[in-house]
């Protein structure tokens, strides 16, 4: 394979920083000429900055950037030498603007992770040792994604640890482990087979239904996030079914949604889940009963881009029943938030938008005139024109056409907007 070139070198000036400082060149990275922020050191005894010879590596090349040798393995040693004095220099130049750059959290090992896993799944060890093993293997796979493909690699046990632990009998693991294992299934996507293990199995899914209305609203959410994962997992719609029949799933869901407190975690995992469980059509009126069409409009300015997309993805799904229309037509922010998304967060937010009250204003003559009065025709009109998606100028076509009676007289055949568009009024 060919090898990365390094750029070449003219002496050995110090290059000079954004802050007008000279940085010693020993404190820059060979491969980067950036100041090192976690210096290591490989095989040859170059030193390089952990992110650049890690990105070296991942791309192929099996020699030394410096000195070209080959090198016998990977293992990267921390430099803590070269750190400090990279630290001491940034403090002593913090007037001139220098920031001091952060103590690096070394990655995990994996022996300490065989370890930790051993002590939690023993159950000859004291429950608290195992608590105690449970929360340092979270904190780890908080620290990094490094730390979390670590753990979620197939060498190593971990989801099968703390599957067996959750599902484990109430005597042999108390509540406080059972949730640190939740806490811990959470964080890491499910296999097929790992779903399967829990959907197939009615005891299993109606705990995790159960552990929904938890007065902790961690553990609440947790379970949420394992129960999307098992759901978005599993491909048969009869097992995805069932899962929903297992208990109140819709209710415990809403209700993430509708926390009063704000925990921003609560929203994205609660609106993924909620798409993920309204993707099975017979079960959508199970949601609605839930109240999840209060809770969407009560929180759909809450959502970031990516979690706003989902939930009016979900809107739309559950706009496609009756009792769908029926309860967001009975809100009054829906068709204003509606209207008001249009060309303002996204293509696919446009689009999801002007489907719902595509559906909404099919179904319930009234809300085509309170579209109006929020000012639809403007929006429509400029998303037809727009680079929008196709789909989007499509709904937005057939919503122009559908409202073209509840119109003012004196906004059609003046308007220049519409008779560039695509829409024939008659």
């Amino acid at each position: 394979m060919k090898e990365n070139k390094m750029p070449a070198r003219r002496g050995r000036v110090e290059p000079v920083d954004t802050t007008g400082v000279q940085i010693p060149y020993h404190f820059r990275c060979p491969v980067s000429l950036e100041l090192m922020s976690d210096p290591v050191t490989v095989s040859t005894g170059q030193t390089y900055d952990r992110s650049s010879i890690e990105s070296w590596i991942a791309t192929g090349n099996t020699t030394c950037p410096v000195t070209r040798a080959p090198l016998p393995d990977f293992t990267l040693i921390p430099n803590h030498t070269l750190r400090r004095l990279i630290q001491d220099w940034c403090v002593a130049n913090r007037s001139s603007g220098v920031q001091r750059i952060p103590t690096p959290k070394q990655p995990a090992d994996p022996s300490l992770v065989r370890s930790l896993l051993s002590q939690a799944s023993s159950p000859s060890n004291p429950s608290h040792n195992r608590v105690t093993a449970l929360r340092r293997l979270r904190a780890l796979a908080r620290d990094s994604d490094k730390n979390r493909s670590l753990l979620a690699s197939p060498s190593l046990p971990l989801r099968d640890v703390m599957t067996s632990i959750l599902f484990s009998d109430p005597d042999s693991s108390p509540p406080e482990l059972k949730n640190e294992s939740l806490a811990i299934l959470a964080m890491f996507p499910l296999s097929e087979s790992e779903c399967a293990a829990i959907s197939d199995d009615f005891t299993r899914t109606s705990y995790l239904t159960g552990l929904l209305f938890h007065p902790s609203i961690e553990v609440r959410v947790n379970s949420a996030a394992v129960i999307e994962a098992v759901v978005a997992g599993t491909r048969s719609l009869e097992i995805r079914a069932q899962i929903i029949d297992s208990g109140d799933v819709f209710e415990g869901i809403v209700g993430i949604l509708s926390y009063p407190i704000p925990y921003p975690r609560a929203l994205k995992v609660g609106i993924k889940a909620l798409f993920a469980l309204c993707l099975v059509k017979q079960h959508r009126h199970k949601a609605i009963a839930a109240g999840a069409a209060s809770a969407l409009i009560d929180r759909l300015a809450e959502f970031e881009k990516c979690d706003a997309e989902r939930a009016l993805a979900t809107i739309e799904l559950l706009c496609r029943i009756p009792a769908g229309c029926a309860a967001f037509g009975g809100h009054a922010l829906t068709v204003p938030l509606l209207v008001k998304i249009i060309l303002k967060v996204s293509d696919r937010a446009t689009e999801y938008a002007a489907g719902a009250l595509l559906a909404l204003c099919s179904a319930l003559e009234r809300l085509q005139r309170e579209a109006v009065k929020a000012g639809v025709l403007t929006q429509l009109l400029l998303l037809v024109q727009s680079d929008c998606t196709e789909r989007a100028k499509r709904k937005a076509q057939m919503l122009l056409k559908l409202l073209r009676d509840s119109w003012p007289e004196d906004s059609v055949p003046n308007s220049d907007d519409f008779r560039c568009s695509d829409v024939v009024p008659y």
